[in-house]
């Protein structure tokens, strides 16, 4: 079958033998019919050539033809973070797409655990965008977001985006701060402001950088809750006198797991089929698998306005 890899080459589609389960496992085969190119891959590829196929954002069908989204973490179900209900800080978790074979191939074998049945307003070819709305949903959540309260968003990439969506769907009053004309059109889409004006409740940076949090920082109002969405490979850089004479809640957020009030995963599929308006603000482009170096070349071009890059195999 087709396979996503990042060869001594770079990007390349290539042949590689169609998965078998293990030995007395359960696993379940999935026709991918989704999946997407996040920033984290793209970071990846710096790392050099790897064995594994890419892609932990993806859905597709079961055998009988049932659509689903696949929640890449596989957690060990036995370490005291699982026993408590919080699989996404699994000590020996397993992911999808991130050192093991991912979703940018024809088909994959996942754990029965990862399946996410789709809602019947959801179309497979938008699945793929279940991992990074749960990934938003979860950071809002971790802030404790109440309906009323005003929200900004540093960064207008998916998860940006999606954060403004999820905190729009509380009642909240939103606001993104984004650098290329196409997010801000995307904020448009989605029914959130442009531009922040004032101080907010609760403060996303979804950017992932000095200039971001030291944003995220000044738009907070004093006692604001800062969420960490974006990934720093190294040191956080948090500006000390602001934060600290604002004495601001730092709220770091890792993926998503299950919770009181649900699957991080369920709530995002939901979201997204009863508001079709993200997925098409948020989907700017659309590839066939063959078409896998030149969908990353796109996605890494957030100025000529990529924002989430789709392969449908």
């Amino acid at each position: 079958m087709r396979a996503v890899r990042n060869t001594t080459d770079g990007i390349k589609v290539v042949q590689v033998p169609s998965p078998e389960p293990a030995p007395g496992s359960d696993g379940v085969r999935i026709r991918i019919r989704s999946a997407s190119i996040c920033g984290t891959d793209l970071n990846m590829l710096a790392m050099g050539p790897a064995d594994y196929t890419i892609g932990h954002e993806f859905g597709g069908e079961l055998p009988d033809g049932t659509p689903v989204a696949i929640e890449p973490i596989a957690p060990c179900h036995e370490c005291d973070q699982c026993r408590a209900g919080v699989s996404n800080r699994c000590r020996n978790f397993t992911n999808y797409g991130i050192f093991w074979d991912g979703g940018l191939a024809d088909e994959i074998i996942v754990d029965p655990h990862c399946l996410v049945p789709l809602p019947r307003a959801l179309p497979v070819a938008n699945a793929a965008l279940c991992e990074p709305a749960s990934v938003a949903l979860h950071g809002i959540r971790r802030a404790s977001t109440q309906g009323g309260e005003r929200v900004a968003i540093v960064g207008g990439g998916s998860i940006g985006l999606l954060a403004a969506a999820a905190a729009r769907r509380l009642g909240c009053e939103v606001d993104v701060v984004a650098r290329h004309p196409a997010q801000l059109a995307a904020a448009e889409k989605i029914g959130v402001g442009r531009s922040t004006s004032g101080e907010y409740d609760v403060v996303v940076d979804a950017a992932g950088s000095a200039s971001a949090v030291a944003a995220a920082c000044d738009l907070a109002r004093p006692g604001a809750r800062l969420v960490l969405l974006g990934v720093y490979f190294d040191m956080v850089p948090l500006p000390g006198t602001t934060s600290l004479v604002k004495e601001l809640t730092i709220l770091q957020s890792m993926a998503y797991c299950r919770h009181a009030g649900g699957r991080d995963f369920d709530n995002a599929a939901i979201m997204l089929a009863e508001q079709p308006e993200i997925a098409e603000a948020i989907v700017t482009h659309r590839f066939g698998l063959d078409d896998a170096p030149e969908a990353f070349r796109v996605a890494a071009d957030r100025a000529a306005g990529a924002i989430k890059v789709v392969l449908e195999p």
